[in-house]
C-alpha cells in the first residue's frame, strides 16, 4: 500500500516525501550528536517531536531542553544548533505561511487530552497558537477498536509511536506498529484501527491546520464527537 510504509525500509531517514506522493511534507527520522552544528532552513518551517535522549537545543537566543515527549517548532529562516544525543520525527514544511514565532518548544508529556471521535483522544503539539500558522501537531490517542471508514479536509503525515493495528483504504489493509508512516492526502477516505492489546500513540502532523477531531463519513456528514453528559 502506498499509502503506509515502515521506516526500516529507509536507510536514509527519509520516509515521506515528494519521492513517494506527498508534496506537501517531508517526514524524516533525525539523529542529534554532540556536534552541535547549525541547523536551520531558509524555505521550510520544521516540526519535530523527540522519540529518545535527551539533549540541549538553542533556538534564535533561547536555550530549550530537549527530552522524550518534547515537540518542537522551528519558522524558516530560523538558526539553531542542538548538543546532545537524541533522536526525532522531524517533518518539514514547504512553503508555510508566516509564524507569529521564531519557535516553541512543548513538553506534551504533561499535557491534558482532549476528546476526538469514535473514543478516540488527542494531545496538541505546535499549533497556531504556539505560533506555528501552517500546521497542527499532535499526539492521536486510539483506544482498542475500529472506527468507521471516515476522511479529512487536509493533508496529513503520521508516524506510530506505540501499539499495533491497520491502515485500511479501499478495502485494502496494511499491518502498521511502532515505526510505521502513513501518508493521508486530503479527503481519502481510510480507516487506522487498533487490533492490539494496548492503546495506539500516533505522531499527526497536518495542513491546513485545525482540529484532530474534524472528520467525515464518506457521504460527507461530519463525524460528531460523543462527549458524556
Amino acid at each position: 500500500m502506498k499509502y503506509a510504509m515502515h521506516a526500516d525500509e529507509s536507510d536514509t531517514g527519509r520516509l515521506f516525501d515528494a519521492r513517494n506522493g506527498c508534496e506537501v511534507f517531508s517526514q524524516r527520522l533525525v539523529q542529534f550528536d554532540r556536534s552541535a552544528a547549525e541547523r536551520g532552513n531558509q524555505d521550510s518551517d520544521e516540526v519535530l517531536y523527540v522519540l529518545d535522549g535527551t539533549a540541549h537545543a538553542s533556538i534564535d537566543g533561547h536555550s530549550h531542553d530537549l527530552r522524550p515527549g518534547t515537540a518542537v517548532f522551528v519558522a524558516r529562516g530560523t538558526s539553531w544548533s542542538v548538543d546532545g544525543e537524541a533522536s526525532a520525527v522531524s517533518v518539514l514544511v514547504h512553503h508555510p505561511e508566516q509564524s507569529a514565532a521564531s519557535h516553541a518548544v512543548l513538553d506534551l508529556a504533561h499535557s491534558e487530552r482532549d476528546d476526538a471521535t469514535a473514543g478516540r483522544q488527542f494531545i496538541l503539539g505546535a499549533t497556531p497558537d504556539s505560533g506555528c500558522a501552517s500546521v497542527t501537531q499532535f499526539i492521536g490517542l486510539i483506544p482498542i477498536g475500529r472506527a468507521p471508514d471516515h476522511f479529512h479536509t487536509y493533508d496529513e503525515v503520521i508516524y506510530v509511536l506505540d501499539g499495533e493495528g491497520y491502515l485500511e483504504i479501499g478495502g485494502e489493509q496494511a499491518p502498521v506498529r511502532a515505526g510505521s508512516c502513513i501518508h493521508l492526502p486530503a479527503r481519502l477516505v481510510h480507516c487506522l484501527a487498533n487490533n492490539g492489546e494496548t492503546e495506539m500513540r500516533v505522531l499527526g502532523v497536518f495542513r491546513p491546520a485545525g482540529s484532530p477531531a474534524e472528520a467525515y463519513y464518506p457521504d460527507g456528514t461530519p463525524a460528531v464527537v460523543q462527549t458524556e453528559d
